[in-house]
């Protein structure tokens, strides 16, 4: 049998004869004077007389294969147009990842200047309801003391988020158990509870109860400008403490804060209620930043989950061992409220909510989007109540209170930056310098050229100096 591929008839397979013309043998020398080869070699493909690559392109001509060429087998395709293929994947791939980085932060800048406002916001409600509250329930402790206990609630809030945003569901239980492991392997004991809740729920009091009674002497700006200082207590104790990086624009920012504390101290001289209040404000700054220390020491980085459970046991904590102090002071009619009816209940839940949204904010924050963003709208609270302060209850702040303000503002600023500054900064001169060095060479290039073209239109030539 033969096989014959003849214009006008229809082709077929056949075998071809063993003719010392068609067939080429193992050690056998071709016309054209190499040794023949059967289409699968060594050495790889060869192209044949005829223009065929292999076996596959002849069976691929002889069946009539749509979009067949000759001579681009699957090996020039594997080499050629499989490459080329990919190559606009791959592409797309790299741009269509680059626009979703791109989308997300944009998604979390957006997140975060929305959680600025709602951070600031509700500061900024909760140190103005605390001012109205004042003024037909003057009781301080018991109202740190209500206010904390709503903090029993932040673990239900963050497991019913959790439910509804993830597909694997648990029970609270389980989740509540998976959460302690941040008192360790063993989970929360009586032992650990004590031990590990006490003293950051001690702490949690205080800084509350000295910042009501700040708010008793002071303006809520005063106040609120003067609570800012906790950041550069925390730079000063983590240096200290933690052996932080020494950063000298920090302790620049630290020695503003204390001179904006002086300097709210003079105003008023330092004597009366104004300087009471400055050390009030002062010690809750204080007692804040000495709590935040002490969690990063014991208890490291926890994930959310973690500080919502660490939190709903400190209501706990305060709910169970310090519901006695309220009592106590009650007894002693160091703070009177009279009959349960007649509290102002809706100031207190008001009060109590709004705390409780500003704690949930400040840690979903940070998970959220940028750290940096959440200390600015805690920031942004002295301005808004200042504005509060001046429309509502006409409060007229003097030249020096105003300068302190600013200088505690620009030193909290100051404390916002971040460790590498320096070398960005340097880096982005170093750029701009660049830049600037090959704007000018260019300039210089096309005046020269410039002057070469106007020189040689007049017949002039001009001669490089040696």
């Amino acid at each position: 049998m033969t096989t014959a591929v003849e214009s006008g008839k229809q082709p077929c397979i056949g075998l071809e004869p063993l003719d010392g013309k068609n067939t080429l043998l193992p050690g056998k020398t071709t016309p054209s004077g190499g040794t023949g080869r059967g289409p699968f070699t060594n050495g790889g493909p060869k192209v044949t007389d005829n223009g065929v690559h292999d076996i596959e392109d002849r069976i691929l001509r002889i069946t009539g294969y749509y979009g067949y060429n000759p001579g681009y087998s699957s090996h020039r395709r594997e080499d050629g147009l499989e490459s080329q293929a990919e190559t606009p994947g791959s592409e797309a791939s790299v741009e269509s990842q680059s626009y979703q980085t791109c989308t997300s932060t944009v998604l979390k800048v957006l997140g975060g200047l929305l959680m600025v406002l709602c951070i600031s916001s509700s500061w900024v409600g909760t140190t103005q309801v605390v001012k109205l509250t004042f003024q037909s329930f003057s009781c301080p402790f018991f109202i740190s003391w209500f206010s904390s206990n709503w903090n029993i609630l932040f673990f239900p809030i963050y497991y019913s988020g959790h439910v509804v945003t993830t597909r694997e569901k648990q029970t609270p239980i389980q989740k509540f158990r998976e959460c302690s492991k941040l008192f360790g392997e063993e989970g929360m004991t009586l032992k650990l509870f004590v031990k590990r809740t006490a003293p950051f729920s001690i702490l949690w009091t205080l800084t509350n109860y000295l910042y009501l009674l700040a708010l008793k002497k002071l303006t809520a700006t005063d106040v609120s400008a003067l609570y800012c200082c906790h950041k550069a207590f925390v730079f000063l104790l983590s240096w200290i403490v933690l052996k932080d990086r020494f950063m000298g624009v920090r302790i620049v920012a630290a020695i503003m804060a204390i001179t904006g504390i002086v300097m709210m101290a003079y105003a008023d001289g330092f004597h009366g209620d104004s300087f009471v209040g400055v050390a009030l404000a002062v010690g809750s700054a204080s007692t804040s930043a000495l709590y935040k220390v002490l969690f990063k020491m014991f208890l490291g980085s926890a994930n959310f989950g973690e500080v919502a459970h660490f939190l709903s046991t400190m209501g706990f904590f305060n709910l169970i061992f310090i519901s006695c102090v309220p009592l106590i002071l009650y007894l002693t009619k160091v703070e009177q409220w009279g009959s349960l009816s007649s509290l102002p209940w809706g100031y207190l839940c008001g009060l109590a909510g709004l705390w409780l949204v500003f704690n949930i904010l400040v840690h979903v924050g940070v998970v959220l989007t940028y750290p940096i963003l959440i200390s600015i709208g805690t920031l942004l609270s002295v301005p808004g109540n200042a504005a509060v302060d001046v429309l509502k209850h006409q409060v007229i702040f003097s030249m020096v209170r105003l300068a302190a303000t600013c200088i505690i503002c620009l030193g909290f600023l100051l404390l916002l930056l971040p460790e590498e500054w320096d070398s960005v900064t340097l880096r982005f001169l170093a750029t701009i310098a660049d830049k600037k060095s090959e704007d000018h060479g260019e300039e210089l290039t096309e005046s020269s050229l410039h002057t070469r073209s106007r020189s040689r239109a007049n017949g002039t030539v001009s001669l490089p100096l040696a």
